[in-house]
């Protein structure tokens, strides 16, 4: 195995690294999930999209630069290292993105692409229903056409970035009578759109991070339909695999996590703090951690290059992932002691006190995504071939 990168690569690495350095916004910024932190963060991806950065992996008629996935991977690393901005349309250009360029129409692709990787237009995920939890298949919220409209009727809540996006890609029901992955369909919202109405949901810290969906005769266009009517389901798995696999959560992420980790480990040490054993092998199980997953999707990510598809094993990815997550931020908040119950606009906060939000954060990732009780019953019966109970 050669885990090696080219000469390309290594320039390409090089050159985001140095844009970033000089670009980068030198002061601190309110969280994405307020009103004037969203406008912070959408006029940052405007900035990434004039220098080609906002989606270096996709083509370059849509602003992209055309990178191999190995370059992406390398972006993503680049970008989370240096401590650039969070990326307030995530769900737009990792999960949307990629749908559209496999399920949407050239129509689509030319009306939505474009604006999604400019930040012009901000997505949330309308997935999740009040009584649905983790089983996607019983939603309920329908969409009856009528002409050249679909009337949709329901709720949905947990929408990530839905306080303040533009547009919602939601999973309704085309056929109200049939059950389970039957009869579904995938719909692009307008956020404005008549009948729909938004309910900001806060997170543990009070940021709006979320929001209830309320459906009532809302009008949707028809040619805002991706994919065929009733195949809903088999374009939310393309949304899916996205989610869970390399697209939402590349290793850049917990790289600068772990690495941040070991550095406030160090910093201690160098205070005069005593740390146990037990307690520098957790960071060191962190750091660990962190480079195993990126070394295996690096080798997904070869692996897809040439000609595999992302299957099952999208779901151990994210548990690993998620979970690895929750660790790390774990650990920290051990280091602390007392002070890591702190958040960052505490006076006595350590650092800039992040480790506590990011733990409060990373405790959702289990549950987003697919619950990772359900990701392990996928692993069970598609990767180890085990019987249903």
């Amino acid at each position: 195995m050669d885990l090696s990168f080219t000469d390309e690569e290594k320039s390409f690495r090089d050159e985001i690294r140095t844009w970033l350095e000089e670009n980068k916004p030198k002061e601190k910024w309110l969280p994405m999930d307020t009103e004037i932190g969203f406008e912070q963060h959408r006029n940052w991806e405007r900035l990434l999209f004039e220098a080609k950065w906002s989606v270096p992996n996709w083509p370059s008629k849509y602003g992209g630069r055309q990178c191999s996935l190995i370059e992406w991977l390398l972006f993503e690393e680049e970008y989370y290292l240096s401590g650039a901005p969070g990326r307030v349309n995530t769900n737009g250009i990792t999960l949307l993105g990629p749908t559209l360029f496999e399920w949407g129409t050239q129509e689509q692709k030319d009306r939505f692409l474009p604006l999604m990787a400019s930040g012009d237009e901000i997505w949330a995920q309308g997935w999740s229903e009040p009584n649905t939890g983790s089983d996607l298949a019983s939603l309920a919220t329908t969409a009856i056409r009528d002409g050249d409209n679909y009337v949709v009727n329901g709720q949905k809540t947990w929408c990530s970035r839905g306080a303040w996006a533009d547009w919602i890609f939601c999973i309704v029901r085309t056929d109200p009578a049939s059950e389970r992955h039957a009869g579904l369909s995938y719909l692009l919202v307008p956020a404005d759109a008549p009948g729909l109405t938004r309910r900001p949901v806060s997170r543990l810290d009070g940021e709006p991070a979320f929001a209830e969906l309320f459906f009532d005769d809302c009008l949707v266009k028809v040619d805002h339909r991706l994919g065929d009517e009733g195949a809903g389901w088999n374009v939310a798995m393309a949304t899916a695999s996205s989610e869970r696999g390399l697209n939402l959560r590349a290793p850049g992420r917990f790289l600068a996590a772990a690495n941040q980790l070991v550095g406030l480990y160090k910093g201690l040490l160098e205070e005069g703090r005593f740390i146990s054993s037990e307690l520098r092998d957790q960071v060191v199980d962190g750091y660990v951690a962190a480079q195993a997953y990126r070394w295996q999707v690096f080798s997904k990510a070869s692996a897809l290059m040439h000609g595999a598809k992302m299957g099952a094993e999208a779901s151990y990815m994210k548990i690993f992932w998620s979970e690895l997550d929750v660790d790390i931020h774990a650990t920290a908040l051990r280091l602390l002691a007392e002070k890591g119950e702190l958040v960052a606009a505490a006076p006595d906060a350590h650092s800039d006190g992040n480790w506590m939000s990011g733990y409060l954060f990373a405790l959702a990732g289990p549950i987003y995504a697919g619950t990772n009780e359900i990701q392990r019953n996928i692993v069970a019966e598609r990767v180890l071939g085990l019987p249903r109970k």
